[in-house]
């Protein structure tokens, strides 16, 4: 097996890593503080770089429309302190994890794993991952692997928009070629359409993150790759 086929198979990151986001409990603890679901995704999740101004945050989320980012995190951050708002976002990862992986075995595996792969990655002009990166681990397992899965999920993403930019390409249309649907829901009114260039460019953005990946999974020997994918797969069936 390839790095790239090992990486393949850790699509899984990407979706275990954001299911706390609109989890009803990380819902119920936003409303305790005021922030409805959208703000607390904005604050908490874009917390871990500072009080800075939106454009910042824009540039580290990079597909969402900055006028709904600034309305959201301005608003926001007037009720939580963005480092805080991070830390409890963060709380409530961690309780997704006791509460949906708490029964399942082999995660202490996957976290020497994911801890390998996390501390070989250059975290250079990936700020959201960095931030993600300087918070620490929890000491009991169920949270700690939920906790590698959002800081991992963060390090690809903030790759893959390195790649975007590198490309020449604009992160609008590099949404529009990899979410067409998604428009609305991340506050766009229009509906390009990327040209064969464009998605050419996209190809090489995809190329590019690739690229940045290898060396961090690469750490990983043969008992560690399994390590990594079979804590995946548990995880991924836990959740039904």
């Amino acid at each position: 097996m390839t790095i790239r086929d090992f990486i393949a198979t850790t699509e899984a990151i990407a979706t275990i890593g954001g299911l706390h986001y609109f989890d009803p409990d990380t819902l119920a603890t936003g409303k305790q503080h005021d922030l409805d679901g959208l703000r607390f995704y904005f604050l908490g999740r874009g917390g871990v770089l500072g009080d800075v101004e939106p454009e910042v945050v824009g540039s580290a989320f990079g597909y969402w429309n900055p006028a709904l980012i600034t309305k959201m995190w301005n608003s926001a951050k007037q009720r939580v302190a963005p480092r805080e708002a991070a830390r409890l976002y963060l709380s409530c990862a961690h309780q997704f994890g006791r509460k949906r992986f708490g029964g399942v075995e082999g995660l202490d595996a996957f976290c020497a794993a994911g801890e390998q792969v996390n501390d070989a990655i250059e975290p250079a002009a990936l700020a959201l991952y960095a931030g993600y990166r300087a918070e620490p681990l929890p000491d009991d397992v169920a949270a700690r692997a939920m906790h590698l899965c959002v800081i991992l999920r963060e390090a690809r993403a903030s790759a893959h928009l390195v790649g975007v930019v590198a490309s020449g390409l604009r992160p609008r249309i590099a949404h529009a070629i990899k979410r067409p649907a998604d428009s609305k829901m991340f506050g766009w009114d229009d509906e390009p359409v990327p040209t064969d260039d464009e998605r050419a460019r996209w190809a090489q953005a995809e190329e590019t993150t690739l690229r940045q990946l290898e060396p961090s999974f690469g750490v990983l020997d043969d008992a560690g790759r399994q390590a990594f994918t079979t804590g995946l797969d548990t995880m991924s069936a836990a959740l039904g």
